[in-house]
């Protein structure tokens, strides 16, 4: 066989090293094209909302409605805890609430009954007053009177006394008379008659004198006793005078009593709410985890019980580098595979970037300020939140591994 010109040999090694370069250029050209305008990470999980179940009250588990991993429906009952203590304590609510609405209902009533109590009691002590007043003045009255009838009684027993004086003389005198008989008979026992009866007369007028004497002693007694029932009146108008005080002091006890009376329907509801605490029931639709508990254990107040992961509603949180950042922006759409689900792509939107890089909601966050600085790449959590509709099955689950590509043109 002949030997081929070299010039053509040269001619034929240009050719192909021109092929294989533009094979590269157009191999790079597409694959430019093909990954421009993206942004992918494998640093990502799927995520999900967890609601922790906890008692808000303690009490023994009676009932266990579920079972470990288990789809439940929001509102399905999960636990229930025993209800009798609640209960006593609820129906004990309610008597005194019973009880202080009564009293409320006493003190209430009593506020008209004191004011016009109080305002009867003022006008019948006013009334007293001038009554006692009256009867003081009719009293004085009757005291002068009887003063004056001593007075003219006494004038008459000095009047009898002296006639008495005179007849008794001149019987003296005329004695003698009578025994000379220079005077008759008769005349000496007219005078006698005279003599005996302005001493009968005497007698009667110092009698008179102790019956006035009498009446000037029952007319002060009475006087005192007037005197007596005005200083009672005044007194019983003083404490009537004190009525306002009174019915204040009543309104606030009837404030008191509805005060009391709000107490108890706040204890009322929360007994209501304790009760009602003692069932606990799913918050949203999902799968119950991380059962941790049996039937006959008590439980406390806060305590931890088991979990409902809400899978209805999925999000991938992406941890990109901060230099993929330059073009990401929420709304922008996404594409996502799941290893679990045999790499089958899902799509989704961005949502949100993270407010800071995940170092520094770590645990320590890093401290640059040491004079050993050396630049690390930041990542920051991105999220991509999934369509809906893509995982009829419900096999998704928080925490899987996801590789999410987000278009940025």
């Amino acid at each position: 066989m002949a030997e081929q010109p070299v010039g053509f040999m040269r001619q034929r090694r240009v050719r192909i090293g021109a092929g294989i370069l533009l094979l590269a250029a157009v191999g790079v050209t597409g694959w430019y094209v093909a990954t421009s305008g993206r942004e992918s990470t494998d640093d990502a999980q799927l995520d999900a909302r967890v609601a922790q179940i906890a008692s808000r009250v303690g009490g023994t588990i009676v009932r266990i409605a579920v079972e470990d991993n288990q789809l439940v429906d929001a509102g399905a009952v999960l636990v229930e805890l025993d209800r009798s203590d609640y209960q006593v304590a609820l129906d004990k609510a309610r008597a005194e609430l019973a009880d202080a609405e009564a009293g409320a209902l006493a003190a209430e009533s009593a506020v008209p009954i004191t004011s016009t109590t109080t305002s009867s009691n003022v006008t019948t002590a006013r009334g007293g007053i001038t009554q006692a007043q009256g009867a003081v003045v009719a009293a004085e009255r009757e005291l002068d009177a009887a003063k004056a009838r001593l007075a003219a009684v006494q004038a008459r027993v000095r009047e009898a006394e002296a006639n008495a004086t005179k007849s008794a003389r001149d019987v003296e005198r005329l004695r003698g008379l009578v025994a000379k008989d220079e005077v008759s008979q008769q005349q000496f026992d007219a005078t006698v008659a005279a003599a005996e009866a302005q001493k009968a007369a005497a007698d009667s007028a110092r009698s008179q004198v102790a019956e006035a004497e009498a009446g000037i002693r029952v007319a002060e007694s009475r006087l005192t006793q007037a005197r007596a029932g005005e200083q009672q009146a005044h007194a019983e108008l003083s404490v009537a005078q004190t009525a306002p005080s009174q019915i204040a002091a009543t309104k606030a006890r009837a404030q008191s009593a509805k005060a009391r009376v709000e107490q108890m329907r706040a204890a009322l509801a929360q007994a209501e709410l304790n009760l009602h605490y003692t069932t606990l029931k799913a918050p949203a639709r999902g799968i119950v985890a991380k059962r941790g508990l049996n039937v006959g254990q008590v439980v406390q107040a806060g305590q931890p019980l088991m979990a409902v992961v809400q899978t209805g509603e999925l999000w991938v949180t992406a941890n990109f580098k901060e230099t993929q950042l330059k073009n990401v922006r929420p709304g922008q759409r996404a594409t996502i595979t799941v290893d679990a689900i045999g790499g089958r792509a899902l799509t989704g939107k961005v949502d949100s970037i993270s407010g800071a890089t995940g170092a520094r909601f770590s645990l320590l966050p890093p401290e640059n300020a040491t004079g050993n600085f050396v630049k690390v790449v930041q990542r920051i959590p991105v999220k991509i939140v999934l369509d809906s509709g893509q995982d009829p099955e419900q096999r998704l689950r928080p925490g899987m591994s996801a590789v999410p590509t987000v278009y940025t043109r």
